[in-house]
Order: C-alpha cells, then structure tokens, then sequence
C-alpha cells in the first residue's frame, strides 16, 4: 500500500512570491500584446516572425516550430494560416520528407520584424528591463534558470 505523502502548502512568503511571479506575468503578457496591437499582431505571432527570422534560411519545420512556441500542431497550423493570409510568412513542402512542411518568412514578414522589432524592445524596457537594477537583472535571471532548465527537461513527458 503506497503511503500518502502530506501537501506541503505555501508558506507567506513563498505564497506572495508565487502570486506576484502570476500577475506579473499576466499583466506583461497583456501590456506587450497591446503595445503589438498598432501592428496587427499578437505575442505569438511575433514569436513566430522572431523564430524564422533567427533561423537558417528563414524558414524552420512546421514541427520544429510548433516546439519552439510551445503549441500544438494543430494550433500552430491555424495561427500559420492567418499569417499566411496577412503575406507574413509561407508554407513551403519539404523535399526530403513529403509528409513535412516548413514556414517560411516572407519578405513582408521581414519587413515587418524590421519595423516591430524596435517599438517591441522598446516596450520590454519600458514594462520589464529599465523597472530592475542591473543587480535585480542578473538575480532574477539566476532565480528563474533552474526552473526553465526544469521544465524544459518535463517537455513532452506524460
């Protein structure tokens, strides 16, 4: 017979963080998702303008970047087809493999990144960056490495 292990509960203090790291995290994501509005585009499809633009040859696999966002094919393949119809970006067939297909950035959707990109940083400093001391900066990041390193390491477990 398995044994039940006790919930350890949020103390105070661990209650507050965890909260705080929530809404920060809500109001950031709403704040720079009204700052893209002015563009036509949401957070995740700048993501996506931001993934092909990094990558060799601006296009990445339909899969690779379904992984690289976090969303499901399914998900990814309506936002493509959206960003499809705003000339954003373009689905190629893969020659090597006939079941796969890559998206690929347009030169609108470069045009685009070109022009978002500075009014997008501008508004992570202006809700993020400039709001810590350089010292808060580099405790945050090391605050927050161990769990990104942790959930990426769950990444497609049960």
């Amino acid at each position: 017979m398995e044994t039940e292990t006790a919930t350890r509960w949020l103390t105070d203090a661990e209650q507050c963080a965890w909260r705080t790291h929530l809404e920060v995290n809500r109001l950031l994501t709403y704040q720079l998702e009204k700052d893209l509005q002015p563009f036509g585009l949401t957070l995740n499809d700048y993501e996506i303008l931001v993934n092909l633009s990094e990558s060799e040859g601006v296009r990445m696999r339909m899969s690779d970047l379904a992984s690289a966002t976090l969303q499901s094919k399914s998900r990814l393949s309506h936002q493509i087809t959206r960003m499809e119809n705003a000339d954003l970006v373009r689905r190629e067939n893969c020659e090597s493999d006939r079941r796969g297909l890559y998206a690929v950035l347009t030169e609108h959707g470069m045009e685009t990144m070109k022009k978002v990109a500075p009014h997008h940083v501008t508004s992570v400093r202006r809700h993020f960056i400039d709001l810590l001391s350089p010292e808060a900066l580099v405790e945050l990041d090391k605050g927050l490495k161990p769990i990104a390193e942790h959930l990426r390491g769950q990444r497609g477990r049960p």
